[in-house]
């Protein structure tokens, strides 16, 4: 495995975790620490933007708060319809079954709360991808919690955030986040598809390992980026607060407790220090450990869900011991 070495000494992996490379189709792996890089390595040999597929969210709950920092958006506790075009009758429509849907909070959204019925694992996302409303098809589902109670994993409430975000920016979540986000990071190129009346939310960003790493490490100095406060940093300490058990019980354990569209694996659930983590479908990571100023991507063949476990397993059993240790 070819590596590249910054201050820190560069990591190298055992045996065993090169062998896991090739058995679990692993694709790449790239670590950082104290804004060094320590580790790099690609099974193409490049590192060109590919789907992170559900790391999107991660990368939307971040503009949503710069968007919060900006006034643009009030706050977490606002009602998504505020920021909704409601005088579309097809919303309207949805809307009017129940009326407890106008009280759900941009944070029921990030924290996956909203209460809507949305079966598990995502159900209707191929149908959303299909729709030419989503505001209206997302809102359309009726109530099946209260708003705030359950959590239910829902890309539809994704959908419905970036539009918000598009409404209030005035412009697409692609321009907004060039603006605001990659451009001050210096990320680039990447790809982030569209679907019928907004970025696609909760799934649609192509990303180089290196750049998105960038996002980490942002996070890892609390939203702060050379001299820039580049995220807000109450929003970067609120998003990787536990804030619902989620899928912390899962088995196998590919996920964990949820905040604002991060997920949280805290050091009495977990293993390891504190770290929390954006989850794209099939094993596609991006690990922050605060505590070791340590960033890590994993990326990965996609071969099914519970798949995902073999990127788990080599953070947790290679990448983070080797981070401990210095």
């Amino acid at each position: 495995m070819q590596t590249t070495a910054g201050t820190k000494e560069e990591l190298r992996l055992g045996k065993d975790a090169l062998g896991m490379l090739e058995k679990w189709s692993i694709q790449g792996v790239h670590v950082e620490q104290a804004g060094r890089e320590r580790l790099h390595w690609s099974a193409t040999g490049d590192d060109r933007p590919s789907a992170v597929l559900s790391c999107t969210k991660s990368v939307l709950s971040a503009l949503i708060g710069i968007a919060i920092g900006q006034g643009l958006i009030g706050g977490a506790d606002d009602p998504i319809c505020a920021y909704l075009d409601e005088s579309d009758p097809r919303l309207a429509d949805a809307l009017r079954d129940d009326p407890r849907k106008r009280g759900i909070t941009i944070a029921q959204l990030l924290t996956m709360t909203s209460g809507l019925d949305w079966p598990d694992f995502d159900k209707p996302y191929r149908e959303l991808k299909r729709s030419d409303a989503p505001a209206a098809f997302v809102l359309g589902r009726p109530l099946a919690h209260e708003p705030g109670a359950v959590f239910a994993y829902n890309t539809g409430g994704s959908q419905l955030l970036a539009i918000a975000l598009e409404r209030a920016s005035g412009m697409s979540a692609a321009k907004f986040a060039r603006k605001h986000l990659f451009g001050p990071l210096g990320i680039g190129p990447v790809r982030w598809s569209r679907l019928a009346g907004g970025q696609e939310g909760g799934a649609g960003l192509s990303i180089s390992m290196r750049d998105l790493a960038k996002l980490g490490r942002l996070y890892v100095q609390g939203g702060r980026w050379e001299r820039t406060q580049v995220v807000p940093a109450e929003w970067v300490e609120a998003s990787a607060k536990p804030r619902h058990k989620a899928l912390l019980h899962y088995e196998p354990q590919v996920y964990g407790c949820y905040g604002y569209h991060w997920w949280v694996s805290p050091q009495d659930k977990q293993p390891g220090p504190d770290y929390f983590f954006a989850f794209g479908y099939g094993g596609q990571y991006l690990f922050v450990v605060p505590q070791l100023e340590a960033v890590a991507v994993v990326r990965k063949s996609l071969e099914g869900r519970n798949e995902a476990i073999r990127s788990r397993r080599l953070f947790e059993t290679q990448l983070l011991p080797a981070l401990r240790q210095g």
